[in-house]
């Protein structure tokens, strides 16, 4: 069959990802097992890992036209009565005028390459290709009805290529019954109301409904493409399935399915079983996931409305860990629901076979523009290796991680919302250096390298999985960032850096967690940095680094929304800022903080300035209450109530290297 040269492209491409993402930790870089050449290419980088990986993790940006094209053939949609053999259903019968088919019954047999217009009702009957040269076929569908009781509605056992169209102003419908009846016990195909054997593409402008009530909706078991056209799919388990890649150009998809919506399933053969998108509109509502890729997945653009497993309200109720992975509150700790830890841990154990994440990739997941809205009771956005954002709008509710790769997970641009996760952003290696990210979490907002979360055995059949190493790292070099976190607000078992970009943290207002939570260092050199929260946990930047902190520990909780506000000797305001919580520390850095400078620290009062995020700009602070009178000596100032004081003293952990912070491992 006629292969296009995307494969060698994509394989490629996985390598060179793969390869720059292995730097991130030996272990979670070599789980990924996309392909044979994906696993040893990991394997090989993760042998000469290294700790700079601050810039050489960073992956490629991989396009839809990079490693995929669509022929002409493939997006022809024209034909001509003279040049067609033209098959007319009706009802138990069919009537062929032309050559290449044959009707016998309710079944139509189409054994040569050609042009096919099927138009009228099959009521129990099927469209079988079986053209044994390998030749190409065009099936119109030009107001066509077909149904089979105990099988595919088309089948194609054999052909080169097929290429379906939707007939302009058309409706058409492929349906099946419950239950198939097969030659002999060894036999599984078909198990679709659209079966293919050969690639298989569709295209027009017409309308395709597909109610799938045995199994899949489409299946090809080669290469699925869909050029254009309206689908409508309902199916008792996967929507639409390409073995070896779906791939869209454009199109209007509607999925009902019980199983997945979209998916790609060839792990084993390389440079195959990935899903590229490139447009479209789809609504897709799926028990399991909403599209899955066995390897890459790679969306350019399109607007997406994925609700999987019910939506984030049926996300698993966790208990959040404390120090060392235990669950605070002790072994017999309940849930929120009263059910004990281990009936919670039975439950899941019996339910880890369910996987309904919103998009998800056994290697890497790259999007690179788009419009979503997911609501998802497992992770939004998965990856068993790399994740990277680009360009797009991203609304997420979540039921696990708003966000989840095992490696490196990457945010470069793009607009990201996630209204509810348990964790916001999760990755072995984080990198943001652009976008606007917002985040609300029921436990950490960004975690890098959290250790296990068992509960996410569902994705690809393992747990996710991090180990402590000293590349385990959060860089923040640019964008906007915004963190509402009931748990620690940024979370690194490893080091966090920040040259740029805004990082807004509303931290938790329980002790047992803090805005900000690492094992290695926080290196700052640049950007703004607020962070406020509880103070039994606190934490500032590092000892040495080249940007001033000041990191001040009130003696009692703060309301939320009494203003803080920090200005200069001359009366220039540094930062007003209003916490969205009660809050007993505040974590400020900025570009304006300078050794050597006089300070003044305010809490309440009012500002006329333009409020973003709890963030003023511009406009005049009035009305407060001085807390504090400062000089800045030295890269980190603590400060209470009397002034300057120690880390100890002050009531917090410290920074400088987390030392006294919690236990190494601790942050989850």
């Amino acid at each position: 069959m006629k292969k296009n040269k995307f494969r060698e492209m994509l394989g490629v491409l996985l390598i060179c990802s793969v390869v720059l993402s292995a730097c991130s930790t030996s272990s979670q870089a070599s789980t990924t097992t996309t392909s044979a050449v994906t696993t040893s290419a990991t394997t090989a980088a993760a042998s000469s890992q290294s700790s700079d990986t601050t810039a050489a993790a960073l992956p490629a940006s991989v396009a839809v036209s990079d490693v995929v094209t669509f022929d002409e053939a493939e997006k022809a949609v024209a034909w001509s009565a003279e040049t067609s053999t033209t098959i007319k259903l009706n009802g138990t019968s069919a009537a062929v005028t032309g050559s290449g088919a044959k009707a016998s019954g309710g079944s139509v047999t189409i054994s040569a390459a050609g042009t096919y217009v099927l138009s009228g009702t099959l009521s129990d009957g099927q469209v079988v290709v079986d053209v044994q040269d390998d030749g190409d076929v065009h099936l119109v569908l030009n107001g066509a009805a077909i149904h089979d009781n105990d099988s595919a509605g088309i089948y194609i056992k054999e052909a080169g290529n097929v290429v379906i169209t939707l007939q302009e102003g058309t409706e058409n419908t492929i349906s099946d019954g419950e239950t198939y009846v097969f030659a002999d016990a060894a036999t599984d195909e078909p198990s679709a109301a659209i079966f293919s054997k050969a690639d298989l593409a569709i295209n027009g402008t017409g309308k395709l409904t597909v109610v799938a009530s045995y199994n899949d909706g489409i299946t090809s078991k080669d290469d699925l493409k869909i050029v254009s056209g309206t689908i409508d799919i309902t199916a008792a388990d996967d929507g639409i399935v390409g073995k070896d890649m779906v791939a869209i150009t454009d199109g209007t998809v509607t999925i009902k399915a019980e199983g997945d919506g979209i998916k790609s399933t060839n792990a084993t053969n390389e440079g195959r079983g990935f899903v590229a998108i490139a447009d479209g509109i789809f609504t897709i509502e799926a028990g399991n996931d909403g599209i899955q890729a066995e390897t890459a997945l790679i969306v350019d653009g399109g607007t997406f409305n994925l609700v999987t497993g019910g939506g984030s309200v049926n996300g698993e109720v966790k208990q959040e860990e404390g120090p060392g992975g235990m669950q605070r509150g002790g072994m017999n700790a309940t849930s929120a629901t009263g059910t004990s830890t281990d009936a919670a841990a039975t439950a899941a154990t019996a339910t880890e076979s369910t996987s309904a994440k919103g998009l998800k990739a056994g290697g890497d997941l790259t999007v690179n523009g788009g419009t979503f809205a997911i609501d998802s009771a497992d992770d939004a956005l998965h990856s068993n290796s790399n994740v990277t954002v680009t360009v797009g709008e991203l609304e997420m509710a979540s039921g696990d991680d708003g966000i989840h790769a095992d490696a490196l997970t990457t945010i470069a641009g793009g607009s990201i919302n996630i209204t509810k996760s348990y964790e916001g952003i999760e990755g072995a290696i984080i990198t943001i250096s652009g976008g606007e990210t917002h985040v609300v979490a029921s436990d950490d907002g960004i975690n890098v390298a959290g250790g296990s979360d068992e509960t996410s055995g569902a994705a690809g059949g393992r747990a996710d999985q991090f180990s402590a190493a000293s590349s385990n790292l959060l860089t923040i070099s640019g964008g906007y960032v915004t963190v509402d976190a009931a748990g620690d607000g940024l979370d690194s078992n490893g080091s966090i850096t920040m040259t740029g970009g805004t990082v807004i943290v509303n931290g938790p207002t329980g002790n047992g967690n803090g805005s900000l939570d690492y094992d290695g260092s926080f290196d700052i050199s640049g950007g703004t940095l607020v962070a406020a929260g509880s103070s039994g946990m606190l934490q500032a930047t590092a000892d040495d680094s080249s940007q001033s902190t000041i990191a001040m520990t009130f003696s009692q909780a703060q309301q939320a929304g009494a203003l803080v506000h920090l200005q200069d000797s001359d009366g220039n305001t540094i930062m007003t800022f209003a916490p969205s919580k009660n809050y007993q520390s505040i974590v400020i850095s900025s570009p304006e903080l300078a050794q050597g400078g006089s300070y003044t620290l305010y809490t309440g009062g009012s500002s006329t300035g333009s409020d973003a995020d709890g963030m003023y700009t511009d406009g005049a602070y009035t009305g407060g209450t001085k807390v504090t009178d400062f000089e800045i000596s030295s890269s980190v100032t603590w400060l209470n109530e009397s002034g300057v004081t120690t880390a100890s003293s002050g009531g917090g952990f410290g920074g400088g290297g987390g030392g006294g912070g919690r236990p190494q491992g601790g942050g989850r």
